[in-house]
């Protein structure tokens, strides 16, 4: 048992590593902001469409945090996805480590 433990934290190592290389696109304002994130939840990208200049800083402002959210929830998405090919559906968290 010990072994497939380790076997599992291996995997989920692996898991955590491919999961930084993700990218994945977040947009708001039905597509007057996209943002890139990065699977360690670092902005890529901001792209602001000529559409939302002709906005107020505030709304845009608005629309570029509502981006970086929509972003958020799908890296946490495609996260999971790539946890659940690992651990075989098992419902484990993206920084689970065990005490090996």
């Amino acid at each position: 048992m010990l072994s497939k433990a380790k076997e599992l934290q291996a995997k989920m190592k692996s898991a955590q590593e491919m999961i930084k290389k993700i990218e994945v696109e977040g947009t708001a304002g039905g597509n007057l902001v996209t943002v890139v994130l990065t699977g360690n939840y670092e902005i890529k990208s901001i792209k602001i469409s000529e559409e939302a200049k002709k906005e107020t800083l505030d709304i845009i402002t608005d629309l570029i945090a509502a981006a970086y959210n929509d972003a958020k929830d799908n890296l946490k998405k495609k996260s999971n996805e790539e946890i659940s090919k690992i651990t075989g559906g098992l419902n484990l968290p993206t920084d689970f480590k065990l005490p090996f």
